[in-house]
């Protein structure tokens, strides 16, 4: 049996300090939905609709010059962005309903050429609107279903209480990720959804590893209040937790420079995602399992006869 520890090197858990983090979440919560509601989105084609190009030039490319060509061959609304290396662009341009998609490639690739530079046009993919409605649908569905199943996992593994812990720091990390995403207008496609959900799927792991812990001190500790356990696992997890963040806010900041801007939201999300994760780690999961009352009890299994200890010697 371990000795008992009632003191830890930092006192995350405290009544007042979960107050204080509680008070943070629910800012951010609310904040992030306001957002949505009332500015929503900058939904890319993806969602939207419209015409992608991978375009490469010979010489690095003018991007001021790119989007005052498009502008004035009427292609209004034109999004255009370097695509890993300097002769490589991204255009992006919203549905184009009165012409047809070869007709659209060929005024495109005669405007893109007026400056004198030959090109070549490597890829144009059409999204339609309803296409992109569908993924908008079935990106928020896939959310839903990841959270509803991370639920049932937790709830198997640990305790009901555990579980709602780990699925409200999971919906706060998405929440406030995408509300990032709406308040200062980055934009938003299929990639950023499969950056959210890489977010839940690294805050899960750490908030089980977390948990993880939690139990083994719930089992060994003794004369320890679940606060104090709580408290104890969460410092000896620290380490881990933050040498994990950082060496991944490291890789995704050289994804973010070096990436170009089509990667851009992509590396954004998973940045904004993982610091978001790892304090909800350590505060929403465990302090909505605190306000639960959860207790070593919780995990320790009724006996299934208890006739038998009146029979014992």
């Amino acid at each position: 049996m371990r000795l008992i520890k009632t003191k830890t090197t930092i006192d995350f858990l405290s009544s007042g300090r979960r107050k204080i983090a509680l008070a943070i979440s629910a800012v951010l919560v609310v904040v992030s939905l306001v957002s949505l509601a009332t500015r929503g989105l900058e939904f890319g084609i993806d969602f939207t609709g419209g015409i992608l190009l991978e375009v490469g030039y010979e010489q690095p490319a003018d991007l001021e010059q790119i989007r005052g060509s498009l502008s004035n061959a009427g292609f209004e609304d034109a999004q255009v962005q370097l695509f890993g290396r300097e002769t490589d662009v991204l255009v992006r341009l919203p549905p184009q309903p009165q012409e047809s998609s070869e007709s659209v490639r060929q005024r495109l690739q005669t405007t893109l050429e007026s400056g004198g530079q030959n090109i070549d046009l490597r890829r144009v993919e059409s999204v339609s609107a309803q296409v992109g409605s569908e993924l908008a649908e079935r990106g928020a569905l896939a959310m839903v279903v990841a959270l509803l199943l991370i639920f049932i996992y937790v709830m198997i593994r640990f305790q009901w209480k555990f579980s709602a812990g780990a699925v409200a720091a999971l919906a706060h990390d998405a929440i406030v990720t995408v509300g990032f995403f709406s308040i200062f207008r980055f934009p938003f496609d299929l990639t950023v959804v499969a950056a959210v959900l890489a977010v839940i799927g690294y805050s899960l792991n750490d908030t089980v590893v977390a948990f993880d812990r939690i139990r083994e001190n719930f089992l060994s500790l003794r004369g320890v209040s679940a606060e104090d356990a709580m408290n104890t696992s969460i410092n000896e997890m620290l380490a881990r937790t933050l040498i994990t963040g950082l060496t991944t806010l490291l890789v995704l900041a050289a994804l973010l420079v070096l990436g170009g801007e089509s990667i851009a939201p992509f590396s954004i999300a998973l940045i904004v995602g993982i610091i978001i994760g790892t304090y909800s780690s350590i505060y929403t999961a465990s302090a909505t399992a605190l306000a639960l009352n959860v207790n070593p009890q919780d995990l320790i299994e009724p006996i299934k006869n208890p006739e038998l200890i009146d029979d014992l010697p």
